[in-house]
C-alpha cells in the first residue's frame, strides 16, 4: 500500500499497541450526500478511491476471502454477496442491513460509522466518515436548560440526542467508489431475512431480559418498540424466529429509489417527526437536516513501525488513529529498557500509564477537526511524546492534559479548550471483510447506546448518538472542544484497523465496539498478533485492560485477568474488577496459505471463508 511519511518510530515489547504515528488528519475531502447521493461518490471516487474494483486482476491475490461480524447470518449475508462477485465494499452493506436486523441494539440504517477501505489495485486506503452530525439549528447550549447541565439519562433517551443518521449514504458513497454489484442486489440478503424470519441469538434476548436495561432505557414503555420487542409484554427469546416486514419494506424502497428513498419523503418525515415530538425531550432536527447530510471522505491516519509494519485507522472526529499512534509511542518511552526490568509486571504499567496519559490528552483535544482545531499532528509528533512520557502519572495522581504546543514551542495549546470527561457508551458493531479481489473493509458502525434512543421507525432504531457530544460547553471559562455545533459530529472512539507488511501487503483487518474502551480492545489485538504470535482468536480472548482517567478497568472473568488486577493493586492503581466486558473484535490475518479468522466469544460472532 501507499506508505505515508512516518513522524515516529518506536519497537514494541509486551503491552498493548502497535504501531508509530504518520499524517496527521490534513487534506480531508468532504463529500456531500444529499438526495440520491451522486455527488458525494462521484467526488469520493475522485479523490482517494481511483481504481475501481472492476480493473483489478483477481489472479494476484490467492488468500481468498472472509467476513468476520457478530452475527452468523450477518456472516451469510456478505458472504452470499462474494459468491456473487462483488467487493468487499459491495458485501460491507449485505453485512450490515443485516446486523440492523439481527443485531439492532448495536448498529443499524438510524445511525452511522466509519468505513476503512483499501483497494488492492491501487494500494490506497480510504475513510467513508459516515458518523451523524448535529441538526443544523443545534447551539453549543443543546445540552442545558435555565443555565443547568441536563441530567443525562434524560438526554441520553430523547429525542434531542438524535443525530442525522449517516449509514445510508455512507453505503452509497462507498458502493458508488467501491463496488461492482447492482446497489439493488445488495439490499436482497437483509430483505430475504426479515421476510422470513431471523433466529433471534443469545446476546440480543439476554439484552432485552436485562433488568438494568429496562431500567434505563425506554424500549419496553414506547408503543412501536415494546410490540416489536416485548409480544405480549414478554422480552423475544433466544432461539425464536422473528420477522420484520417495515424493514423489509424500508430496505425495498432503499435498494430501488436509492438514499433519497431515506434521507426525503415519508422516511424522513417520520424520522424527523419522532425526533420533533419526543414524549421525554424534543430535538431540533428537520426533514432539510437529513436532506442536506454529507459524507466526507478522508485519508486514513497511519503509523509505521520499526519492523516496517504500518497500521491505519480513522481519523478525527475518530479518535481511534489519534490515541493508537500515541498510546504505543508513550509505551515504547516507559517500558523497561533491561533484561532484569522487563517483567510483566512492567510492561503491564507501561501500558497502563501510556493509556492514561492518551485519554487524557484525547479527551481534551480530539473533536470534529472540520469545526475545531484538533492537533493530531503534534499529539503524534516525537518530540511531544518524549515530553508527554516524563509526565506520566502515579498510580494515585489524577490523569491531566499535556500540552503538545509548549513542548514543540509553538505556544501554548491546552488553554484552548476546558477540560471534558464525556462518556462513549458502547451500543456499537464491528465487521471485517476480505473479498476475492484482495479489498479490505474494517467498518465499526453504532446507534451508540443499547437500541440506540429506543424509538422505533419504519423497522428500525434510531441513534443517540448526539450525547457523545460535551453537554456541558465550557469548563472554567473555556469552550470545550467536543462541544455542540450545528452540523458537526461528535467524537468517537471508534477504530476500524488495518494492518500492511514490511512490503505493503494487507496483513490484518481488526476492529470492535465498545464506546470508551474500544481503543484498548483493539489495541490489544495488534500487539497479540504482532509481538505475542498469537492467533486471531488467541489475541481476542485475552483480558481486556482499560486505562482510562483515575480508574484501571480489568476484565476478571477471562484467563489472566485476576492476576493483572492484582498486580496493578499492588502497584497502587484504583483497580476496577469488571466481567461481561463488552469488546466485539473480528479480526482477520492473512497467513502465508491463506485467511485466518476471530472473532469475539463476547458476543455471537463467527469468521467464515469463503468457500
Amino acid at each position: 500500500m501507499k506508505i505515508a511519511r512516518p513522524l515516529l518510530a518506536a519497537p514494541f515489547l509486551a503491552a498493548l499497541l502497535l504501531l508509530s504515528a504518520c499524517a496527521a488528519p490534513d487534506g480531508k475531502q468532504d463529500v456531500s450526500v444529499s438526495e440520491a447521493a451522486q455527488s458525494a461518490a462521484d467526488a469520493a471516487a475522485s479523490a482517494a478511491v481511483e481504481a475501481a474494483p472492476e480493473v483489478a486482476d483477481a489472479t494476484e491475490w490467492t488468500k481468498g476471502a472472509m467476513v468476520a461480524a457478530a452475527n452468523p447470518e450477518a456472516v451469510e449475508a456478505g458472504l452470499e454477496i462474494l459468491r456473487e462477485g462483488g467487493t468487499a465494499v459491495d458485501a460491507a452493506v449485505a453485512v450490515h442491513t443485516a446486523l440492523g436486523l439481527v443485531e439492532p441494539e448495536s448498529s443499524g440504517i438510524g445511525g452511522g460509522g466509519f468505513m476503512v477501505y483499501y483497494d488492492h489495485a491501487s494500494g490506497e486506503v480510504t475513510v467513508f466518515d459516515g458518523r451523524e452530525r448535529a441538526p443544523a439549528a443545534a447551539t453549543p447550549e443543546y445540552f442545558m436548560k435555565d443555565g443547568e447541565v441536563m441530567d443525562f439519562f434524560s438526554a441520553w433517551q430523547s429525542g434531542r440526542s438524535v443525530g442525522v443518521p449517516g449509514a445510508v449514504a455512507l453505503y452509497k458513497s462507498a458502493h458508488d467508489a467501491a463496488g461492482k454489484l447492482d446497489w439493488e442486489d445488495l439490499f436482497q440478503p437483509a430483505i430475504t431475512l426479515a421476510e422470513d424470519g431471523f433466529v433471534v441469538e443469545r446476546k440480543l434476548a439476554a439484552t432485552l431480559a436485562s433488568d438494568r436495561l429496562q431500567q434505563y432505557v425506554r424500549l419496553d414503555d414506547l408503543p412501536e418498540s415494546a410490540a416489536y420487542f416485548y409480544p405480549d409484554g414478554v422480552p423475544l427469546a433466544e432461539g425464536s424466529i422473528k420477522t420484520n416486514p417495515a424493514y423489509a419494506e424500508t430496505l425495498k424502497r432503499i435498494a430501488t429509489e436509492g438514499p433519497a428513498a431515506f434521507y426525503s419523503g415519508d422516511i424522513a418525515e417520520s424520522i424527523a417527526y419522532a425526533v420533533a415530538h419526543d414524549p421525554s425531550l424534543p430535538g431540533a432536527m428537520t426533514v432539510e437536516d437529513l436532506a442536506n447530510y454529507e459524507v466526507a471522505v478522508r485519508p486514513a491516519l497511519c503509523g509505521v513501525e520499526p519492523d516496517g509494519y504500518e497500521v491505519c485507522s480513522a481519523p478525527p472526529p475518530s479518535s481511534g488513529g489519534v490515541t493508537q499512534n500515541m498510546i504505543l509511542g508513550l509505551y515504547d518511552r516507559l517500558k523497561p529498557t533491561s533484561e532484569e526490568e522487563t517483567t510483566e509486571a512492567a510492561q503491564l504499567k507501561a501500558f497502563v500509564d501510556a493509556q492514561r496519559l492518551t485519554y487524557a490528552d484525547r479527551d481534551h483535544y480530539v473533536a470534529d477537526a472540520d469545526f475545531v482545531p484538533v492537533p493530531a499532528a503534534e499529539l503524534i509528533d516525537p518530540i511531544y511524546l518524549d515530553v508527554r512520557a516524563t509526565e506520566a502519572f502515579a498510580p494515585d495522581q489524577h490523569a491531566t492534559p499535556g500540552d503538545p504546543g509548549l513542548a514543540l514551542g509553538r505556544g501554548p495549546m491546552r488553554q484552548m479548550w476546558g477540560e471534558d470527561p464525556t462518556e462513549h457508551h458502547p451500543g456499537t458493531t464491528h465487521f471485517s471483510i476480505i473479498d476475492p479481489y484482495g479489498n479490505a473493509v474494517s467498518m465499526t458502525m453504532t446507534v451508540e447506546a443499547a437500541f440506540g434512543n429506543s424509538v422505533m421507525v419504519h423497522g428500525f432504531m434510531l441513534n443517540n448518538q448526539l450525547t457523545d457530544f460535551a453537554r456541558e460547553p465550557t469548563k472554567s471559562g473555556k469552550p470545550v472542544a467536543n462541544a455542540v455545533a450545528g452540523n458537526k459530529r461528535p467524537r468517537s472512539s471508534m477504530s476500524p484497523t488495518l494492518v500492511f507488511d514490511p512490503d505493503g501487503d494487507l496483513f490484518m483487518v481488526t476492529g470492535s465496539p465498545g464506546g470508551n474502551s474500544i481503543v484498548a480492545y483493539v489495541a490489544k489485538t495488534l500487539v497479540g498478533v504482532l509481538e505475542w504470535g498469537n492467533t486471531a482468536q488467541e489475541s481476542i480472548d485475552l483480558p481486556n485492560i482499560i486505562a482510562r482517567g483515575d480508574v484501571v478497568g480489568v476484565e476478571v472473568d477471562r484467563e489472566g485477568g485476576p492476576e493483572a488486577a492484582e498486580a496493578l493493586r499492588e502497584m497502587g492503581y484504583n483497580v476496577e474488577e469488571r466481567e461481561g466486558e463488552n469488546s466485539g473484535l473480528h479480526v482477520i490475518i492473512v497467513r502465508e496459505d491463506g485467511l485466518e479468522g476471530g472473532a469475539d466469544p463476547r458476543r455471537d460472532g463467527v469468521a467464515r471463508a469463503l468457500e
